[in-house]
């Protein structure tokens, strides 16, 4: 059974979170153990447990972000130790891109990185994807390993001796084994779910300005036009050679009389006086994320699951279809 250390920043502890919901498999078939800094048993010295858990790592993920750069601990001391782990071959070091950031000039940017490509998990549509994506490699990875966490390591004199205290101290005061799934039900409030959609919306009009740009610098033929309306509502229009080919407006609400900000629709019309639409994203839950759902999506063949990455992808390539055929 190999064990696998999570290297993170709490920043992104729902991320990690979903990768380990991803990996339940492989540890119900008894492939896999998983620990991170969340099994810490109150009272116990935080140094020392991490410390003790990363030396004993076979299989040892990075979850790379700004925020884990940035970290003073994950990393100057945890990645660090993890790459002398991984040059001494004494257990394998994996990059998992949860954030697009500079990391390829990092000490790890020469290790192969999941997802496939070292593609972002945030940038994928569908994130259950991403991860499905990333297990696939670690349990390739697990498979790869030679011999798991029972071979004998070669141990630095002070790590024995504090090994050896460890031993000696009294059954009664040692720490009982339990299980890393801690994960209950988290409960939205309305002020979440009107937040998420409110900055879905203005990521997608982003979004969208910034992939009009792209498409004129890349086609010289092709003109873009973005107009932010006012805070609920943009329209976006591609010309060729001055003609009209395509064009949309994009609006926070309105799919069933306006009244309601938790959904965003999507018209293949820019007139402000039209309240039909082609396409209405509305929010949904599960029970850990917050993620919009396309009423027409059996149509297109789309994820139910979008984040906001995926919701501006999926409607651009609407805008985009005209242009396409």
């Amino acid at each position: 059974m190999a064990s696998v250390f999570f290297s993170y920043t709490h920043i992104d502890e729902s991320l990690r979170d979903q990768l380990e919901i991803h990996l339940s498999l492989m540890k119900r078939e008894g492939l896999i153990t998983a620990w991170h800094d969340r099994r810490i048993v109150a009272g116990s010295d935080l140094d020392d447990s991490i410390d003790e858990q990363l030396e004993r790592a076979d299989i040892i993920l990075l979850l790379v972000s700004a925020n884990f750069i940035a970290s003073e601990y994950c990393f100057a001391t945890e990645m660090k130790r993890a790459m002398e782990r991984h040059k001494a071959g004494e257990a394998r070091v994996i990059p998992v891109i949860l954030r697009a950031c500079d990391w390829h000039s990092a000490p790890f940017g020469k290790l192969n990185a999941v997802p496939t490509d070292g593609r972002p998990v945030t940038s994928w549509p569908n994130q259950d994807e991403a991860f499905a994506d990333i297990t696939k490699s670690i349990r390739a990875a697990v498979s790869a390993t030679a011999s798991p966490s029972e071979r004998a390591r070669v141990v630095a004199p002070a790590r024995e001796a504090e090994l050896a205290r460890a031993v000696a101290v009294p059954a009664a005061s040692t720490q009982l084994p339990r299980s890393s799934n801690m994960r209950v039900k988290h409960q939205f409030s309305d002020l979440d779910r009107d937040t998420f959609v409110s900055e879905t919306f203005n990521f997608i009009a982003r979004f969208f300005e910034g992939s009009l740009q792209e498409l004129e610098k890349r086609h010289g033929q092709f003109q873009g036009r973005f107009t932010r309306i006012d805070a609920r509502r943009f329209t976006a229009s591609i010309y060729k050679d001055g003609k009209s080919i395509s064009q949309c407006s994009v609006t926070h609400g309105g799919a069933f009389g306006g009244s309601s900000n938790r959904e965003i629709t999507y018209s293949s019309q820019i007139s402000t006086h039209t309240n039909s639409f082609n396409e209405a994203l509305t929010i949904a839950e599960d029970s850990q994320t917050l993620y919009l759902k396309p009423m027409m999506n059996m149509a297109r063949g789309v994820s139910e699951k979008l984040s906001d990455t995926g919701a501006a992808e999926y409607l651009w390539s609407m805008l985009m279809e005209p242009v396409q055929r």
